[in-house]
């Protein structure tokens, strides 16, 4: 789909390696599916759900036994994204350090994304 030749769309913090790697033996699933979907305030969220299998043109990315499946409509706006998991006093969760992104609501759960035509033209970033 969209991408570079033996370059991740993403890469994974050793924490999100580890969480990853609890979640998929906990729900016994073959990794974590990313995605991006209209909503929020700003726009897109994230989404993540365990992946029973891969699909169709899904670009997998593997570290350090941990599995992460990109939707190919997510491709183009998730490439050269850090995911990290972070854990607080008030609330922990997965974190995406994402170069495509130019807006993102106060509460931090959307975002908004540089134009389709934009980021087509420029191709993957990094």
């Amino acid at each position: 789909m969209f991408g570079i030749p033996g370059k991740a769309p993403v890469t994974l913090t050793p924490a999100a390696v580890r969480q990853i790697t609890r979640l998929m033996e906990r729900d016994r699933c073959e990794g974590l599916r990313v995605g991006v979907k209209k909503g929020g305030c700003a726009g897109m969220e994230y989404t993540m759900e365990p992946a029973i299998e891969p699909e169709a043109n899904d670009e997998v990315v593997e570290q350090d036994g941990a599995r992460v499946l990109v939707a190919p409509m997510a491709q183009m706006f998730l490439f050269g994204t850090e995911i990290d998991y972070q854990t607080s006093l008030l609330e922990s969760g997965f974190k995406f350090r994402n170069p495509n992104v130019v807006d993102a609501c106060g509460c931090g759960e959307s975002i908004r994304f540089r134009d389709v035509e934009e980021l087509a033209k420029e191709g993957p970033a990094g």
